[in-house]
């Protein structure tokens, strides 16, 4: 069969190249074409566009490159009638997917959407374009069945795919060595995949690195991202290492993440962390006004309650981010220890991506019969 499958961010990317690899286990003969990431395209994917040229977020961006983002869909939209596939696969990316879905529904193309949007975050109307434009959804939250039973809707929870790429990470017992990395404990910096997070909060988060001399801080860095835009971590003397984080999260004893998939990433590694996020002005105002979630972080949002702290836009300063993570280093590590395990075992699931990828299969045979 042949699959057009579409990621627009980092975490898509991944998730996206596991199921591609299942997908082509269980089906020999698949094709694949689709717009992701290096590791989508490792996995077989013929790649027509890196989701580095589309990693647009926030009201006012998406305003501002509008006519780029449209050009996009437009291009997106031609290659799949050119290609034809038997089935369209879109990964999150709702801005961006739900258009393509309302394009390809209106086509006669099956429509499969892998890891929901977070509808229920925000404007959880536009579940009812799910309804209407997609023909099997497969949610990864385990909350997220019930949600869509408010709009009649028959979804497949198939459990959390971080735990299929965590099990298959590998540490490098060189890491350390690698990147000439000190004994010194050391502290995991995570500013996120996208222009505009480095923009708004990587040089707050590294004002608190002389406050803690006991540490080295690393950053996490991304090869989609231009190099220049870490050079506030260089010129303080810090370490960036790319496309590693799961192993400097590995070797970290605690983290400042921005808010994301990483915050779970980093739960799931069971090291302390502090959540941080801030945003354009006009974005932020307009989401106070929508967002119907009490927190912004997997973690917390899973768990139901404060398991770690979460800084957005004004309270997010030098000093309390600071006194934060001398917390989760110290008075509250045992606290967030102990409330990562009841996550864990809360969502825990395995086979994910296989699970995913033969339901997929499954339903497409039912539908050519």
């Amino acid at each position: 069969m042949k699959y057009y499958i579409i990621a627009g961010e980092k975490s898509g990317d991944l998730h996206a190249s596991n199921l591609v690899k299942e997908l082509s286990r269980l089906d020999p003969e698949a094709t694949f074409r689709g717009w992701g990431g290096d590791e989508m395209e490792k996995a077989g994917v013929d790649l027509v566009t890196h989701y580095r040229e589309m990693a647009f977020m926030g009201f006012w961006e998406v305003i501002v490159n509008f006519r780029t983002i449209r050009k996009f869909i437009k291009q997106c939209q031609k290659d799949i009638l050119d290609y034809r596939p038997d089935v369209v696969i879109l990964v999150d990316y709702a801005g961006f997917n739900l258009r393509i879905a309302k394009f390809t529904h209106k086509h006669g193309i099956r429509n499969y959407y892998y890891i929901s949007p977070k509808l229920w975050a925000w404007n959880q109307k536009r579940a009812w374009k799910i309804k209407r434009y997609i023909d099997r959804m497969f949610v990864i939250l385990h909350f997220e069945k019930d949600f869509y039973k408010k709009f009649r809707m028959e979804v497949d929870y198939v459990g959390n795919p971080l735990f299929d790429a965590i099990s298959q990470f590998k540490a490098d017992s060189r890491f350390l060595e690698k990147h000439q990395l000190t004994e010194k404990p050391l502290i995991a910096v995570l500013p996120g995949s996208r222009k505009q997070e480095l923009k708004f909060i990587f040089e707050t988060m590294l004002q608190v690195v002389d406050d803690f001399p006991g540490y080295q801080f690393v950053v996490a860095g991304v090869d989609n991202l231009p190099e220049e835009m870490y050079q506030p971590a260089l010129d303080k003397g810090l370490k960036v290492v790319y496309n590693a984080t799961y192993d400097l999260l590995a070797n970290a004893q605690a983290a400042v993440v921005t808010s994301g998939t990483a915050t779970l990433e980093t739960a799931l590694f069971k090291v302390p962390e502090v959540v941080c996020y801030k945003m354009n002005r006009l974005t932020y105002f307009i989401g106070r006004l929508v967002i119907k979630v009490k927190y912004i972080s997997l973690v917390n949002l899973l768990a139901q309650k404060e398991v770690v702290k979460e800084l957005i836009q004004k309270e997010f300063t030098p000093e309390n981010l600071g006194k934060e993570l001398d917390a989760a280093l110290n008075g509250k590590r045992e606290v967030i220890m102990e409330d990562y395990q009841q996550l864990i075992d809360l969502i825990k699931t395995e086979g994910t991506s296989q699970r995913t990828a033969s339901l997929m299969i499954n339903y497409l045979k039912e539908q050519n019969r």
